[in-house]
């Protein structure tokens, strides 16, 4: 069995070793983010994919972001901690917005909401639900169409999204 990480905040914090997760935090004030801000928040979300983590899904919605993802392991066998890698994006992000938009502040909540992901189905489920997140919210009629969603696999898209829908 693997190692259980737990932290807490306001919410309760959960990283089991090995598992994929599923995160979604939010702009403070629930605060809209300009197509500009939307570009670095996905390119923050991207910057550690295959060093730290592996990024499975992204969407960068106007004022939250979802990611599916796994924790990689660093050269001395430790697991990448989730709250650092948040913290990162979170921060980078925020400091190149701010610069950007010349403007100042706290740009997150403090907080994220983080599921551990127990089957691979699950996975794809979850994948599914970040992917399709702007056409349910009719930002765009596609998921494919819409300029700040991403996945790992790119026929991911084509073959569950669409090729299984009869």
């Amino acid at each position: 069995m693997g190692t259980l990480h737990f932290s807490r905040r306001n919410l309760p914090h959960i990283q089991h070793e090995y598992s994929v997760h599923f995160i979604t935090f939010c702009t403070r004030h629930r605060e809209l983010l300009s197509s500009e801000a939307r570009d670095i928040v996905l390119d923050s979300c991207l910057y550690g994919h295959g060093v730290e983590v592996h990024i499975y899904a992204a969407v960068v919605m106007p004022d939250h972001v979802h990611l599916v993802l796994q924790t990689l392991i660093d050269q001395n066998g430790c697991e990448f901690s989730i709250s650092e890698i948040l913290k990162a994006i979170k921060g980078a992000s925020a400091h190149r917005i701010n610069k950007a938009l010349n403007r100042k502040g706290s740009l997150w909540q403090e907080e994220s909401f983080d599921h551990v992901i127990r089957k691979s189905e699950d996975v794809n489920a979850k994948m599914a639900y970040v992917l399709q997140n702007p056409v349910r919210k009719g930002l765009v009629q596609r998921a494919r169409d819409y300029r700040w969603v991403w996945t790992a696999d790119p026929d991911f898209m084509s073959n569950f999204l669409i090729g299984n829908r009869n």
